[in-house]
């Protein structure tokens, strides 16, 4: 991020600077943690006074709160630190998959401070049935919130194809989704009006891995989704990929060969097919039932390891097309490709190396989530917060207020 400088004219110009400031130091302190006014300065390249004014504006909006200099062995005055309000703003982060769905209350920090589970039976995956499962959840997580603390968003991960512009699920195949206004669909079951950001799940979980897991300071990364089907978010030179409508990503549908299964995108020979939910499920004899949860009756599994040494393979090989084409540093596998890479990383990784250019090769790493299984609904409360740390005046002044009264009544 290019660093903020001082205003050099006056009016609206001076205003817009200011709030880009507020908003940059705020996200660093965001994403940083507790940090020193003095590296603030450095960072920054804006003199004490105008630092100093900056906090005291975030903390009058109940962001941020300094705390006491530590002892400094070096010369000169002590600096005071900077971290996130006690009581501060929060949001909703809801993680969508298939068959179950997973809301938190997030912190501005990124804190985890609530969260809550339930189950989706294959008879309730109709929108409204699913909206108002995460309406419930919602309302149970805001329940332990402090009565004061703002909502400033909700971000939602789904399993498909959502569109940029307003996030409107084009298509959850596992789901039976077509055009779905899915955050309208929570919002309307809670009777809130607060700004949400739906998106897809993998793209959501590139975001969380390079914000606050394994690519944390990596530009180029690849986060490989497993959640029945098969995508992956692209992050290039420090920013998501997304494509002209949002659609980038949908890497299960990349044809790897001229035989081989139908796919329920119409077509035959899909890396899906080959490497996503149902192929693992039938190799490891898991219930069709429980395909959705693959990644939890992986974590256990104990049995023989032949035909998913088979599939290791193949998802070496796929890898090794999104190593020539993406030019990443790094892949991270995620969802039930977590578990699987611990039972047959050998064969993923002589896969990627054999297939993969040697050029591109020499730069990439391949790793698991470092947020676990919790990298979608970190990018979740992410893109929540986005709006915050862009402009912190205009979204506090938005904010919802008495949130746990509202939603109890």
């Amino acid at each position: 991020m290019t660093p903020a400088r001082p205003a050099t004219g006056t009016g609206t110009n001076h205003e817009a600077v200011r709030r880009h400031n507020l908003g940059t130091l705020l996200r660093h302190v965001h994403l940083g943690g507790e940090v020193s006014r003095a590296h603030l300065t450095t960072r920054m390249q804006l003199n004490r006074s105008t630092i100093g004014g900056l906090v005291t504006e975030l903390e009058g909006l109940g962001l941020a709160r300094q705390t006491q200099p530590s002892p400094s062995r070096g010369a000169g005055r002590p600096s005071a630190g900077v971290t996130t309000a006690h009581d501060g703003p929060f949001v909703i982060a809801v993680d969508l998959g298939v068959d179950r769905v997973v809301v938190a209350r997030v912190a501005l920090g990124g804190a985890v401070e609530q969260r809550a589970r339930a189950a989706i039976p294959s008879s309730a995956r109709e929108a409204w049935q699913v909206g108002s499962t995460v309406a419930d959840l919602v309302r149970e997580v805001v329940s332990g919130a402090p009565p004061a603390a703002p909502l400033v968003g909700m971000g939602v991960s789904v399993p498909g194809l959502v569109r940029r512009s307003d996030g409107l699920v084009r298509l959850a195949p596992n789901l039976e989704w077509h055009d779905v206004s899915f955050g309208s669909i929570v919002l309307a079951a809670l009777g809130l009006d607060v700004p949400v950001t739906t998106a897809n799940d993998a793209d959501l979980g590139a975001l969380a891995e390079q914000r606050r897991g394994a690519g944390l300071g990596i530009d180029d990364l690849v986060y490989i989704s497993g959640n029945v089907g098969v995508g992956a978010g692209v992050i290039l030179g420090g920013h998501p990929l997304r494509g002209a409508a949002g659609y980038v990503g949908e890497v299960g549908h990349l044809r790897l060969g001229t035989e081989g299964r139908a796919c329920h995108c119409g077509n035959v020979g899909c890396w899906e097919t080959e490497v996503g939910g149902l192929a693992i499920a039938e190799a490891v004899g898991c219930p069709a039932q429980q395909v959705a949860s693959l990644d939890g009756f992986l974590d256990t599994y104990t049995g023989p390891l032949e035909g998913l040494r088979e599939i290791g393979e193949q998802l070496g090989g796929g890898l090794a097309s999104l190593v020539n084409v993406f030019n990443p540093e790094r892949l991270v596998l995620g969802g039930y490709f977590r578990p699987l890479f611990a039972l047959v990383g050998d064969e993923v990784r002589r896969a990627l190396a054999a297939r993969a250019l040697p050029a591109p090769m020499e730069s990439v790493s391949l790793t698991t989530p470092g947020l676990g299984a919790d990298s979608v609904l970190v990018g979740a409360a992410e893109v929540a917060l986005e709006p915050l740390l862009v402009d912190p005046v205009a979204t506090m002044a938005q904010a919802v207020r008495d949130v746990p009264a509202r939603l109890a009544g």
